[in-house]
């Protein structure tokens, strides 16, 4: 049995706690990160803190009393800020809302030590939760946590834009969803610069500055001439 404590109240201190609960094998307690946490925990094995990547510092520094491996989920926080004894880190790669429910089980999940003991710990507490464990350092984390913003953050700030357009046309977003549920599976067997189609890799100008000429938005438009140069960059074009 391994006791854990989850520090936080946002949502993947939901989700952690929601995956930990169901397994018999870990005993898990949450707690608020503003709280006097010395006091409260005790007799733990393993200390997680799931808050914002700003506060992470902050809640790590009321457990330098605490004999306990004090991880955090942070995907662009070093295991060598942590100001505790026993440090590491317990980084689970997906995006996270409450109000979505998610299979933990399929989550990629990315942790680091400083000694064999407690990345054996760690390994056999994130195993007990999810299918895919990897050993990464701090700096492959930032490149894989830079990754990320533009594989999720970005491309889902592209959807916003997408139905934002489409609101003020008239046209219902939902017409998208089947084109935006096939490009994310195609790249289940093509990989994404194989997969890339559009009037940028065809380089058909005429419909790239009929587009450039309809948006009306400065900064949807300045976004498309980016992305544009950047993918006829990707495939050696110029315009």
């Amino acid at each position: 049995m391994i006791k854990v404590a989850i520090i936080g109240g946002g949502n993947v201190a939901y989700h952690l706690s929601k995956a930990f609960q169901t397994n018999e094998k870990v005993e898990t307690s949450v707690f608020n990160g503003r709280t006097d946490l010395s006091k409260l925990i005790k007799n733990i094995d393993v200390c997680i803190i799931a808050v914002s990547d700003s506060a992470v510092i902050k809640v790590a520094k009321k457990l330098l009393n605490i004999d306990v491996l004090v991880a955090h989920t942070s995907g662009s926080v070093s295991i060598n800020e942590l100001p505790n004894k026993r440090k590491a880190v317990f980084y689970p790669l997906q995006t996270f809302s409450k109000e979505k429910k998610i299979d933990f089980t399929k989550i990629p999940l990315c942790i680091e030590t400083e000694t064999k003991a407690d990345f054996n710990t760690l390994n056999v507490l994130a195993s007990s939760i999810s299918n895919t464990v990897l050993k990464i350092s701090s700096e492959q984390r930032k490149a894989l946590h830079a990754a990320a913003v533009f594989a999720n953050n970005f491309s889902n700030h592209m959807y916003y834009i997408a139905e934002d357009i489409c609101k003020n046309n008239e046209l219902p977003f939902d017409l998208l969803k089947p084109l935006i549920h096939e490009t994310a599976d195609k790249i289940n067997t093509v990989s994404p610069f194989d997969a890339q189609t559009g009037p940028a890799k065809r380089k058909d100008l005429k419909t790239i500055q009929e587009h450039e000429k309809f948006l009306k938005d400065s900064s949807h438009k300045l976004i498309y001439k980016q992305l544009t140069q950047s993918i006829l960059n990707t495939y050696g074009q110029k315009l």
